[in-house]
Order: structure tokens, then sequence, then C-alpha cells
């Protein structure tokens, strides 16, 4: 099989990883194929990390996640949101899921797996393998300089340049994560994540589903919020989009499910970046981290 650039050819020997994708309330496996760069069908697992679990809970899940679809596999792709020390596989996150920091969990991992350290396992943010997964196989095939946003929780952003993740440089915010800037004189968090979109249709009993629902239904406050979402989305990205000279960006996380109402906005408020060929929400929500992590494990340490 011929690779694209920084795709290396697959054989027979290693043409399958196993996958993780770790949430602050689930953990998702899959086995992904790198001939078909695709997730394996039936291969899919997800299980709930409960918030206040232990580390060896914790661990537990994490482990049996990993059993499901490392069976045979001499390597194990990781997707996790930061902060993360990716290179040590230790995980330095306090806000979630607590229990494990500090933890080494490419030891663990490896331990219970039987599988050699240390570079049997590959760590990697879940926003560059979401951008990743869907520049390999998804909505940003094709494109040599990619943008990837996801927005959940809270936002993440990777940078990729013919598959290859761009963290440093003047072209990119620092370490590639657009979270760490201000925006409209606050943390960009306060104006672009769920909390942000719930606090401003004022309804504490109402998730993001819902709010969509209400938005598609001719609910005129909650079709107003998700707008608003997208012209911020749109505002905040612009100088960046443009110094990176994307030519696409590809959304993700739950809030992309509500793509159909509030990605007009943000088409129209990029209209001004000249190499932008392409505004897409994900091709593969749920797979594209999988995907992604699976592919940087492919690649030679």
């Amino acid at each position: 099989m011929q690779g694209r650039e920084g795709v290396r050819p697959v054989t027979d020997a290693d043409g399958l990883i196993g996958a993780l994708d770790v949430g602050g309330t689930h953990v998702s496996a899959g086995l992904v194929d790198l001939r078909s760069a695709a997730v394996e069908p039936g291969s899919r697992v997800r299980l709930p990390l409960p918030a206040n679990g232990s580390r060896d809970e914790l661990v537990a899940r994490l482990v049996r996640a990993a059993r499901a679809v490392a069976g045979g596999q001499l390597r194990l792709a990781v997707a996790v949101p930061g902060p993360f020390d990716y290179k040590a596989g230790v995980s330095l996150i306090t806000h979630k899921l607590g229990s494990l920091c500090g933890v080494d969990l490419r030891s663990e991992l490896c331990a219970a797996l039987d599988l050699p350290e240390p570079t049997a396992v590959r760590f990697l943010n879940d926003a560059d393998a979401f951008a990743l997964g869907e520049w390999w196989a998804g909505a940003a095939r094709g494109h040599d300089r990619t943008v990837g946003v996801t927005l959940g929780t809270g936002l993440g952003s990777a940078f990729a340049d013919c598959g290859r993740l761009v963290h440093d440089g003047p072209r990119v915010p620092p370490g590639g994560e657009l979270y760490r800037l201000r925006f409209r004189g606050a943390p960009v968090e306060e104006t672009i994540s769920r909390g942000a979109l719930l606090a401003r249709y004022g309804d504490a009993r109402v998730d993001v589903d819902e709010l969509a629902v209400r938005a598609r239904a001719g609910e005129p406050r909650a079709r107003l919020v998700l707008e608003e979402l997208g012209v911020a989305l749109a505002e905040l990205l612009t100088p960046w989009l443009g110094r990176f000279e994307a030519t696409c960006l590809v959304v993700g996380g739950s809030i992309a499910r509500s793509w159909d109402v509030f990605g007009t906005r943000v088409r129209v408020g990029l209209e001004s970046v000249d190499t932008l060929r392409a505004v897409d929400a994900a091709e593969h929500l749920d797979d594209a981290p999988l995907l992604g992590a699976a592919l940087v494990a492919s690649r030679d340490p």
C-alpha cells in the first residue's frame, strides 16, 4: 500500500492497532485497521469513568477497555486530554479524574497487557488525535494544512501540516492550544464552551442536545445562542487560520452534533480567510480520535 505523506506504509504484520480515547466521563476503545483507515466493525467499547473513582478503579477501567482491543497486538494508542506528559505517559490532570494525577499509565497498561515498554503504548493529545483522524480518513482528507477544533466541556484545537502536528512557531497559538487565549477580554472558554453556551441560554435543566432540538423546532432563543457561538468561533479563528494558511477547518466534539444550527455562521464568519477551501463538521465524531491516535502509533517513535 502506498502511504500518503506522513503515513507509514502498512504490512500484514502491523495492520491493526488498538486505540483508546480517554474523556472526562468515559473511555472509548476500538481496533483500528491501518489498511482501510477505519475502526473495525464490532470492536468498539465504551466504559464510564466515575468522576470520583479511586486510582485503582480508574486504572482498572482503562485496562479493561484496552484488553478489549489489544489482544494479539504489540502496540496501543491512547488519546487523552491535557495537561498530560505524553512522552512519559503520566497524567497531570487535576480538574477531572483527579485520582489519575501522577499515575504512570504507560507502565500500568504495559504491565496489565504484557506489552514491551517503552514504545508499545503511545499517548497523544485528544484534539491532536481528532485532527489527524479527520485528515487521514475524514472531512480534512486531501488538505495540506488542517485545523481541528473540538467543542465540548472545553475548547480543544490542533494544527496539522501535511499530517504533521505543529505546536510551535508564529503560525499557531502557544502549544497549538486556543484554550490558552483570552477572547473578548476574558479566558476564551468563558465564551466558547458547553458551560458558556448553557449559561447564555439560562436554563440549567437543558443540555446542548436539547438546546439544538429546540433550535431546530424554531425556538428563537435556542437558535440565537447557538448561532452566537458560531459567530464567536469564527471571530476567534479568523486570525489564526490566516496565519496558518489553513485550507480546511474541521469541527468536532459534542457540540458539533448541532453543526446544522450554527455551522452557517461559522462559514460566513470565515469568508475573509482566502486560503480556506472547506469548513465542515467531522465525518467521524466518535472515531476520529481513535484513528488519529492509531496513525501516530503506526509511525516510528
